[in-house]
């Protein structure tokens, strides 16, 4: 049987500790592209516009295998690599630091602060727990195991060379990982606690909010009162499953919405952020047998949450 060849690495750089874009120009039955740029102009003149496109041909931003920049006259070749840098959107600094919490050759845990997403995803780019990481530490190898709510605080599991990435992403997936969270909400001593939450919990696409509908369950939490006093109280939450805002659903069908949560119980508008009110849901603890070394792991964020001591 004949192995696949690896591909080739990127000619460029990361840059803001983003990787560059990678295109396969794909077959091309109809001959729909004569040229470089007309296949270019096809894909994402829809996306930035058809001047932006001509604009970063003639800056000579789109380059070929051996890093040299490609003229968009030049001929379609289907299976041609080609590597370019996207526009970046303009991002609000977050301004709190990531804590390092432990660091070896083979991973990092870091208590990741709230408004901070993991990765980049839509207008949170630069400004992501990864591409800061890989800038302010110089490992440009640098991935998650897996993510944490932007809104959301606490540990990250990041893993410094590719080749391991995927045994500690099977801890996750196989829920070889124990997680505990803490969050601070309001206080009612009708809510029998502890108590285990089961529902079916579901996300469409470009809502912003999950929601539990009828079904065979799929989301699994448990809730434990840990303090609480004027109106408020501490709780300590602990996932069996990873539904989408898992937490934040079941915590709001109790009656007990996370506080500052801007989706649950009620979607507050898009505006500027409020880095005074932010969700007080942390990622306290994570806890993992490492699947090199064969020995036990357990971090704990040191990260404080507000409203409740």
């Amino acid at each position: 049987m004949r192995r696949k060849s690896k591909a080739p690495g990127s000619p460029l750089p990361q840059r803001d500790g983003i990787d560059p874009v990678r295109v396969r120009l794909p077959e091309d039955p109809g001959r729909a592209w004569g040229t470089v740029r007309a296949y270019l102009l096809g894909r994402y003149a829809g996306a930035v516009g058809a001047g932006r496109v001509e604009e970063m041909l003639r800056e000579g931003r789109f380059v070929g295998v051996d890093g040299a920049a490609v003229g968009g006259d030049e001929p379609y070749a289907a299976g041609r690599l080609l590597w370019f840098h996207r526009d970046f959107p303009v991002e609000e600094r977050v301004p709190f630091a990531i804590d390092v919490v432990y660091r070896d050759e083979r991973i990092l845990v870091v208590d990741k602060p709230h408004f901070l997403a993991t990765m980049p995803r839509g207008r949170h780019v630069t400004e992501t727990a990864l591409a800061r990481l890989r800038r302010e530490l110089g490992v440009p190898t640098l991935q998650p195991a897996h993510r944490l709510d932007r809104l959301t605080a606490g540990l990250v599991l990041f893993v410094v060379r590719p080749e391991d990435r995927g045994a500690y992403q099977t801890l996750f997936r196989d829920r070889a990982v124990r997680k505990a969270y803490e969050a601070v909400a309001p206080y009612d001593p009708a809510v029998e606690l502890p108590v285990t939450v089961r529902s079916r919990i579901e996300k469409e696409p470009g809502v912003l909010t999950a929601r539990e509908v009828p079904g065979e369950p799929n989301a699994e939490s448990r809730i434990e009162l840990l303090a609480h006093a004027g109106g408020l109280a501490r709780y300590r939450l602990v996932p069996v499953t990873g539904r989408t805002h898992q937490l934040r659903v079941h915590m709001n069908a109790l009656g007990l919405p996370i506080l500052h949560d801007p989706l649950y119980p009620v979607v507050l508008p898009d505006g500027p952020e409020d880095f005074g009110r932010p969700l007080q849901l942390l990622a306290r603890s994570l806890a993992f047998t490492d699947p090199f070394a064969g020995e036990p792991r357990r971090f704990v964020s040191r990260r404080p949450l507000s409203g409740l001591a």
